[in-house]
Parts: structure tokens; C-alpha cells; sequence
């Protein structure tokens, strides 16, 4: 029979977890003035530049209603441009700036620092990165599964 017990708890280890290496997170990205959100943002953006709105949100998994916001914050920063499409006034373009692009060699060693506080080296982030990558396929398949028909 399960354990109803707290400390036996999957979910529990996990959302512990989360807010420790979140809360690294924050005090590390200080130095950058960047909320979580935000360099997640920056992540995809200096991968691949010029994306639009509708794509960032859909490989960060955030909807407009959360992705606009970090967006414009991001904006008034100076860090990227916002350039509504002429053929589509609803798609917008987003682009780093001169100042976004340059704040990549600053954030540059942020994952050592990460890997570090979590001890793992970089075949134990990628063993992990994969574990995580399969718990989240295998409950959303399950989720789906339960989804009304």
C-alpha cells in the first residue's frame, strides 16, 4: 500500500528541489538583473536569435499573457526589440540588442556555478537533464491519457 507519508513523497522531493535550485538561481542571475523567467528567455533567445513571440512561448512552455510581460520588462531594459510583423499585426518578432547579445559573456558561467552547487559534472547534468526529460513526457502522456474524450 502507498505511504500517505510527506518525506515519502515523490512530489514533495521534487518541489523542494525546485525551489532550492530556483531560489540559486536568483541570487546568481542578481549580478545580471534578470529574474528566472527572464533568463530562460534570454537562454532561447541567444541560441537563436530573431524568434517570434508565438515560438518563445511555445519551447519555453509560457503563454502570451505571461510571456508579454517578461518580454517588455526585458524591453525597457534594453536587452531586446519587440518588432510587430507588417503582413500580420498580431506576430511579434523578438531581437537582441547590441547590450542582449554582450550579456551572454556574463551569464557565460552560470551552469558551472549551477553544476557545481548540485555536484554534478557534466555527464551527471546530462544524465539528470535526461531524467527530467522523461518524467515530464511520461506525465504529460499520462495527463493527456486522462483528458475527457
Amino acid at each position: 500500500m502507498a505511504s500517505l507519508r510527506l518525506d515519502d513523497q515523490l512530489c514533495f522531493g521534487l518541489y523542494a528541489a525546485s525551489r532550492a535550485v530556483t531560489s540559486l538561481y536568483r541570487a546568481v542571475l542578481e549580478d545580471l538583473d534578470l529574474t528566472y523567467p527572464q533568463y530562460l528567455v534570454m537562454l532561447a533567445l541567444w541560441e537563436r536569435d530573431h524568434r517570434m513571440v508565438k515560438e518563445l512561448g511555445a519551447e519555453l512552455n509560457l503563454d502570451s499573457g505571461t510571456l508579454s510581460p517578461l518580454l517588455k520588462r526585458l524591453q525597457t531594459a534594453g536587452l531586446v526589440v519587440r518588432n510587430r510583423q507588417a503582413d500580420d499585426e498580431r506576430s511579434v518578432r523578438i531581437s537582441l540588442t547590441e547590450t542582449g547579445k554582450a550579456l551572454r559573456e556574463k551569464a557565460r558561467g552560470i551552469p558551472d556555478v549551477i553544476g557545481t552547487a548540485m555536484s554534478l559534472d557534466d555527464a551527471g547534468v546530462a544524465r539528470m537533464r535526461t531524467e527530467l526529460d522523461r518524467l515530464t513526457e511520461s506525465v504529460n502522456a499520462y495527463r493527456e491519457g486522462m483528458a475527457p474524450a
